[in-house]
């Protein structure tokens, strides 16, 4: 069978847009679960020792990954395919203060908003 037969049999009323879209949204949400990670350890590192900060963060970006796990798992459903991309590194490696890291996280979380619109 050629590649350009094998689409899948479960596909319906699922615009490319829509899969398009939802292939970004999975980057996106595993941009951010890389992020919070990169907080996390940050936080846990022997000269900034805030554990909270750690743990906060870690609790984070297991929830954006999970995210990413539930767009992969409705996109499978829904017949689409998944095209995974190069995830970018966070923009800093140094997060400063824990309130410094908290307004990055807000940022972060409000460039989302910003691009599901």
């Amino acid at each position: 069978m050629k590649a350009a037969e094998m689409s899948s049999q479960i596909r319906q009323n699922f615009h490319q847009d829509c899969e398009a879209a939802i292939n970004r949204q999975i980057n996106l949400e595993l941009y951010a679960s890389y992020v919070y990670l990169s907080m996390a350890y940050y936080f846990e590192r022997d000269d900034k020792s805030l554990p909270n900060f750690a743990k906060f963060f870690h609790k984070q970006s297991k929830e954006e990954r999970e995210h990413a796990e539930k767009l992969m798992s409705l996109q499978n459903k829904r017949g689409g395919k998944i095209f995974l991309q190069d995830v970018r590194k966070p923009d800093r490696d140094e997060w400063g203060s824990g309130l410094e890291a908290l307004e990055c996280a807000l940022q972060l979380e409000k460039s989302w908003r910003i691009t599901l619109c």
